[in-house]
């Protein structure tokens, strides 16, 4: 059972992230994004943060879903050109946000690029994505969206006295929580709306970044927003339906770490909605994909559909037989053709590869004899025609293709145009 499982659940990769430990390069995903991925019913994949494996993405196929989670801070050269003009960020600066936040801000261009790959795919392929944190940062950036290289010095001596927001506390890094405004009619209200006060639309969020999303790419909507502005959650309304396979968001905040002090019960009813939504949307895409690479199985025939087959195949090898050697058929075994003509009449739907097959072994008409005659009629047309076009000039020939290639279009809108009032008719 246990090996049937692990073939029929869907994948969802996660990405690690690098840390050092005992002087050695060790990586890890956090287990909760882990043991929610599970307990919905997929099985995380893990793709190592390690040289090279960009190049190796095709390797995990197939895959169902993507999970992007935490980790350093992205590259800024990826969304900003001239990086120190954009930000705005003097020299100064951006040694003391280095020096401030030295767990972060080392780049890692390997993991940019795993992870972007992995962003582009799924919205290449409409794969279910979901990213947290860094991950909401990675499908922003992904569309062509921007960042703040730093909260607290771009985007925080701007708004009034009383709106700033403390996005990261070091001194209560998992009890720090702030205040987001949830936007309606998206679905953090719907995870939410029971813990919503009435006339309220705001929950209390942790926080463990200082960048966030600057210039949001023009295929999401905000979901929530900081009192300072900062957007805290997005998604594609176009590719959200859980239920038929879609799912593209991000969330600034960690859902699956919002717990109570010494407890393992979530803030809110609605924290894990996001992971049993995505993963929803990962089972359906899985599906979805399953059922358009099926092959179909093997027919197995009962003793008189073979009995049915052999009578066919002898009718198809009679006719095969007249064709090739052209000879008159002997009037006993003429009835024997009846098989094959009738198995032509009762299946037209044929492909033209399967037609031309069948005309070669002369069986697409009752009489072999006749089909004999027709062939000898269509070759004397055919070296008639080759006369008279090989006396023909460049320039008449090339009137003449045009010509034939214009009615050939006519021809196939009309037909087309009565096979639609026909299907139409029959609906009707």
């Amino acid at each position: 059972m246990a090996s049937d499982l692990s073939v029929i659940l869907p994948r969802v990769l996660i990405v690690s992230r690098r840390s050092v430990r005992k002087n050695k390069f060790v990586d890890f995903v956090g287990e909760y994004h882990l043991d929610l991925i599970v307990s919905y019913g997929a099985v995380p994949v893990i793709v190592p943060r390690v040289s090279g494996v960009h190049t190796l993405l095709s390797s995990f196929e197939p895959i169902h879903g993507v999970l992007l989670c935490e980790g350093e801070d992205i590259d800024p050269s990826l969304y900003e050109g001239e990086v120190d003009q954009a930000s705005g960020l003097s020299p100064q600066e951006l040694e003391e946000i280095k020096r401030l936040h030295a767990s972060d801000t080392a780049i890692d261009r390997e993991k940019d690029s795993i992870e972007l790959s992995l962003a582009k795919l799924c919205l290449e392929r409409n794969i279910p994505y979901l990213g947290i944190c860094r991950g909401s940062q990675v499908l922003n950036v992904a569309c062509g969206g921007t960042l703040y290289q730093d909260i607290e010095k771009e985007l925080s001596k701007k708004v009034k006295e009383g709106e700033q927001v403390m996005h990261i506390d070091y001194d209560n890094y998992d009890g720090h929580r702030h205040v987001v405004k949830v936007v309606e009619n998206t679905p953090l209200n719907d995870w939410f709306k029971d813990s919503l006060e009435e006339g309220k639309m705001e929950i209390l969020v942790n926080s463990y970044h200082h960048q966030g999303v600057k210039k949001l790419a023009q295929r999401f909507v905000p979901m929530a927003y900081a009192p300072d502005g900062l957007i805290e959650g997005f998604y594609d309304p176009d590719a959200y339906n859980p239920d038929e396979g879609k799912f593209i968001m991000g969330l600034q905040f960690h859902p699956e770490r919002m717990r109570r002090p010494d407890s393992e019960e979530f803030d809110y009813p609605g924290c894990p909605s996001a992971y049993r939504e995505f993963v929803k949307a990962v089972i359906a895409y899985q599906k979805k994909l399953n059922s358009s690479t099926k092959v179909a199985k093997p027919l197995k025939l009962d003793q008189e559909m073979e009995k049915k087959r052999k009578v066919i195949v002898r009718s198809f090898s009679l006719a095969r037989n007249l064709y090739t050697t052209g000879h008159e058929m002997d009037p006993i075994k003429e009835s024997e053709l009846e098989a094959g003509a009738e198995f032509l009449e009762s299946n037209t739907a044929l492909s033209l590869q399967q037609e031309n097959r069948l005309k070669q072994m002369g069986a697409t008409v009752r009489s072999a004899n006749s089909y004999i005659k027709k062939l000898k009629l269509d070759e004397e047309r055919q070296r008639v025609a080759r006369n008279v076009m090989g006396k023909m000039s460049v320039e008449q020939l090339s009137d003449l293709m045009s010509f034939y290639h214009m009615m050939g279009q006519i021809c196939s809108e009309e037909l087309e145009r009565k096979l639609n009032s026909l299907v139409n008719g029959f609906g009707s």
